[in-house]
């Protein structure tokens, strides 16, 4: 009689058709060699399902804290967008304030200086997350710049130095702009001196070139830390690649052109895609430490508008209902680059 065990080892069949319960492989008889093997088989197999139940469990663990703490600060906030359908008047409840409706989102359409102002403030988000995309490649050009440089010690120093500015916050880096460039700062009092100029030059409280500045200032403190990627990328390319260069005669720069900078377009792609999936997340922090009476116009991109409407007028229901739609825009956008990336790449980013 020939037994087949079953994938959890409790169950087999007989040569001849007949069903006969295995059961536990440990309790089963073994007539003969065959059946002895088969035994081993099914108690080995009902062991290594066994491990891979546990083994799953203990994965589980491991990201469980993660997913709760996903569920508590990206979900549970969501709760909130309740607020964007009612006339909500700190410090009065929730509960007690009158039910509006989609009454916000028709201002946001209805009223005419309204509109105005949000479609200001598209422009400003839209160039400066445009801008933020058409630089994108110089974090690329600089990771490459570092990798050729062969002394390591100014290499590390350069690297230490352009990643440090990461961890200043904004509110530290306008303290360093003001110092400067303010009116009575460093760069106009060393002009003067050297009478290059009659009067100081508004650097800050100006609305002239505030994209660029705000480009510049924004360049000046992700550039480091923007190329660690690449970095990490160009020292996961296979050496051989290069190697084979060498033999082809290729130089230094040949090899740049011809081997780094196509192993890094796969990454290059998706950070790109991530961009512009997060093309409407300027961020507050940068724009609210450098907004003034003279730049506010140019500035003030989308999250600063939700912020100073909802916490600088006093208005949190307008400002939560435009907080929506950018969410609800957010995620068509993502969803969009998701689809080009499938059908360009064969794969999608979520």
């Amino acid at each position: 009689m020939q037994t087949v065990p079953t994938m959890n080892g409790e169950a087999s069949l007989n040569a001849n058709g007949g069903a006969s319960v295995v059961g536990e492989a440990n309790s089963a008889p073994a007539s003969g060699p065959t059946d002895r093997r088969a035994a081993r088989k099914a108690r080995k197999m009902a062991e290594a399902n066994n491990y891979n139940k546990k083994h799953g469990f203990r994965l589980f663990l491991l990201v469980a804290p993660l997913l709760v703490m996903v569920v508590l600060f990206s979900y549970l906030p969501l709760f909130g967008w309740v607020y964007a359908f009612f006339d909500y008047q700190p410090p009065i409840p929730l509960s007690e304030s009158e039910f509006v409706g989609l009454q916000w989102f028709e201002m946001m359409v209805q009223n005419k200086a309204q509109l105005q102002t949000i479609g200001q403030v598209m422009l400003n988000t839209f160039a400066m997350s445009g801008l933020n995309i058409l630089t994108s490649f110089l974090p690329v050009i600089f990771a490459i710049a570092l990798n050729e440089i062969r002394a390591k010690w100014f290499k590390n120093i350069i690297q230490t130095l352009t990643t440090l500015p990461n961890f200043i916050s904004w509110v530290l880096v306008y303290s360093i702009a003001f110092a400067m460039f303010s009116s009575t700062g460093m760069v106009n009092d060393l002009l003067q001196n050297l009478h290059l100029i009659t009067e100081p030059i508004k650097f800050l409280d100006s609305a002239d070139h505030t994209w660029l500045k705000m480009l510049l200032w924004g360049l000046w403190k992700g550039l480091g830390w923007g190329s660690i990627m690449y970095l990490a990328g160009i020292a996961g390319i296979d050496p051989e690649l290069y190697e084979a260069a060498q033999v082809d005669g290729a130089n230094r720069f040949q090899q740049i052109i011809h081997v780094t900078i196509p192993q890094l377009m796969p990454t290059y792609f998706v950070l790109l895609m991530l961009s512009i999936s997060n093309f409407l997340n300027n961020g507050m922090d940068q724009y609210f430490v450098f907004q003034n009476a003279f730049n506010t116009k140019w500035i003030q991109v989308l999250d600063l508008y939700v912020y100073n409407v909802g916490m600088g007028q006093n208005s949190l229901s307008l400002g939560t209902a435009i907080s929506m739609l950018k969410s609800l825009v957010s995620v068509a956008l993502l969803l969009i680059v998701n689809w080009l990336s499938k059908r360009t790449r064969g794969v999608g980013i979520v």
